[in-house]
């Protein structure tokens, strides 16, 4: 009879006596680290990895994983989890485990663009201590690779903008994959665990963060490795909807002010709108078709879903 499975933890040698200024977070569900946590080692600062495996199967990858902590001249502990608890319930679980004054939220798909990474966040931090900062992201160091290109195209589009652009809305262009918080402020406002699935949780938080602390909007990137085929992203877009909704629920003033939300409302008054929806994610998923055809295509199906829960 197989025994059930159940959480984990190990440290590094350094972990015990370590007093870091900087805790990083990562978690990873079936994505590789071990390359992200060496380069982070290599940079040579007072930081400290955490690493949460939520709730994945694959036995090697963790073994992989722990082997890379065990080697880390930089401290390091791994927790493996024996069941998946979710994005904002396993960000909150790193938190804990975490021991420095300020947390910087790193996803596992992810690479620092320059070899002052970590220096330059220390620096921020020195300088202005802020609450909250997210230092953006690239596709600097992403390979081109053509199933990936709608993904890219988007990305780049929306998701790759300078420090000034995001600051124009800055509770909007906040993702947990290169975020920096304060524990204050995180003891504070933690991620809604109501959230499921994908999507809008990292957002949500933002918006109940920037009610008491300013955000801030450094330019200290890191690239994203972790593009999505187009089918993919129209899953993802898919699980989505229901976490828009709660977002659109508790936060009506801000988000009526998105393009997404207005968008989504003028589709709620159609009422071909499913057969719209349909033939966008036709066109999205058709690889026959131009790439800014199909990112449009892709953004209106989106939009449709939307349009079903506001």
């Amino acid at each position: 009879m197989t025994a059930p499975a159940s959480d984990w933890t190990i440290e590094n040698a350094a972990w015990k006596t370590a007093s870091p200024a900087l805790s990083i977070l990562i978690p990873f569900f079936g994505d590789d680290p071990v390359q992200l946590i060496r380069e982070l080692s290599d940079q040579r600062q007072n930081v400290e990895i955490v690493l949460l495996d939520d709730g994945g199967r694959d036995a090697a990858l963790a073994t992989r994983v722990a082997e890379a902590v065990q080697a880390l001249a930089t401290p390091c502990r791994f927790v493996r989890l024996s069941a998946n608890v979710g994005r904002a319930r396993g960000r909150n679980r790193l938190t804990a485990e975490a021991r420095a004054d300020h947390f910087l939220f790193l996803d596992a798909d992810m690479l620092p663009d320059h070899d002052s990474f970590l220096a330059d966040w220390l620096a921020l931090i020195d300088r202005e201590d802020p609450g909250v900062a997210f230092g953006g992201f690239s596709l600097d160091r992403t390979p081109y690779e053509r199933e990936f290109a709608l993904h890219r195209a988007m990305a780049l589009r929306s998701d790759c903008l300078s420090a000034g652009q995001r600051s124009l809305s800055p509770e909007k262009h906040v993702f947990t994959s290169n975020l920096l918080v304060r524990r204050q402020v995180f003891e504070a406002v933690a991620f809604d665990e109501g959230f499921t699935g994908w999507g809008w949780e990292d957002v949500e938080w933002a918006m109940r963060v920037a009610r008491r602390w300013p955000i801030a909007h450094p330019h200290i990137p890191a690239s994203h490795l972790g593009l999505d085929t187009a089918e993919t992203l129209a899953r993802k877009y898919e699980q989505s909807a229901a976490n828009f909704a709660r977002v659109v629920e508790s936060h009506p003033e801000v988000v009526s002010g998105y393009a997404s939300f207005r968008v989504a409302r003028i589709l709620s008054r159609l009422p071909g709108r499913t057969l719209l929806r349909r033939a966008a994610r036709l066109a999205a998923l058709s690889r026959s078709l131009p790439v800014g055809l199909r990112a449009f295509a892709m953004r209106l199906y989106r939009a449709g879903l939307y349009a079903e829960v506001v």
